[in-house]
């Protein structure tokens, strides 16, 4: 039996203020739209199904907040228990609140993402307990079908795939999403925060990368390269989101148009940028 909430299926928006902005045909690709409100959604429903097959009955996340309340929403889906590992002070305060709505359990650890990932571990080795974090392939390949979507969607390869980068494994989902379409890769642009460690951007509020190489290895295979933004880019390209387009997303979702203010694409290039997660999620965003 699938373990589903209805995600996928995104919209794929046309942002023609922002478009003409940045002198590119700019889509915006809107997985805010998903069950819990981030692009978490389409991996968690193949790992939380094929653990249940197993006889899985505890999942474990290390998390800075989506894979979190996603993690926790699937796992009450699905009638088995959730703990949810988050390095303390590094997660949205609404994220958890999703956590704690269906009744999965926090636990706080010192330090950054890395603890957290390090405890999730210890904890999913007990008997019983898988690791849903993106280093669990079955997450992955979830995640592939927002590419297949987008070029359903668009009727062709976009020029450019821009995205916000934290720890790689949405990048490395997009990269095998499209080559399994139709084949080659879009230029691939992710974008980070100067500050990685203390971002205002929380959802990707991670210091070392998990996917690093695979990222750099679909980089060069695309001819794309990581793009480096500060907060004050973040949170401009955040409120254009918004005011601009009607799009109302968290701060790190804003990441890939933040790259376009960088150069991640070049005049007249068609570009779709993957806004990961609703403004919702961090709701106290907008009184910061």
């Amino acid at each position: 039996m699938k373990i589903t909430l209805g995600e996928g299926k995104t919209p794929l928006l046309r942002a023609p203020r922002l478009g003409k902005r940045y002198g590119v045909d700019l889509w915006l690709k809107w997985e805010g739209a998903n069950p819990t409100g981030s692009f978490k959604d389409r991996g968690m429903s193949v790992a939380v199904t094929r653990a249940v097959e197993r006889g899985i009955t505890r999942i474990v996340c290390a998390s800075t907040g989506n894979t979190a309340a996603s993690c926790a929403a699937y796992a009450a889906r699905a009638g088995i228990e959730a703990v949810i590992v988050v390095p303390q002070g590094g997660a949205a305060g609404s994220k958890l609140v999703q956590v704690r709505a269906v009744g999965a359990r926090i636990v706080e650890v010192p330090g950054t993402f890395s603890a957290a990932y390090e405890h999730a571990l210890e904890l999913s080795s007990e008997p019983g307990s898988l690791l849903v974090n993106s280093t669990n392939p079955d997450r992955i390949e979830g995640q592939m079908s927002a590419a297949v979507e987008i070029v359903e969607q668009l009727g062709r390869l976009p020029d450019v795939v821009t995205l916000p980068y934290g720890g790689g494994g949405n990048t490395r989902a997009y990269a095998r999403g499209f080559e399994a379409a139709v084949g080659r890769l879009p230029r691939l642009q992710p974008v980070q925060a100067l500050s990685r460690g203390d971002t205002v951007a929380s959802a990707i509020r991670i210091v070392d990368p998990l996917h690093r190489s695979f990222v750099e290895d679909a980089l060069s295979r695309s001819g794309g390269s990581v793009v480096t933004v500060d907060d004050a880019q973040i949170l401009e390209a955040w409120r254009s989101l918004a005011h601009d387009e009607g799009v109302f997303c968290e701060p790190a979702s804003a990441a890939g148009i933040a790259g376009l203010g960088r150069g991640a694409a070049r005049d007249g290039e068609t570009v779709v940028c993957i806004v990961t997660g609703h403004g919702l999620k961090d709701p106290d965003a907008v009184d910061r």
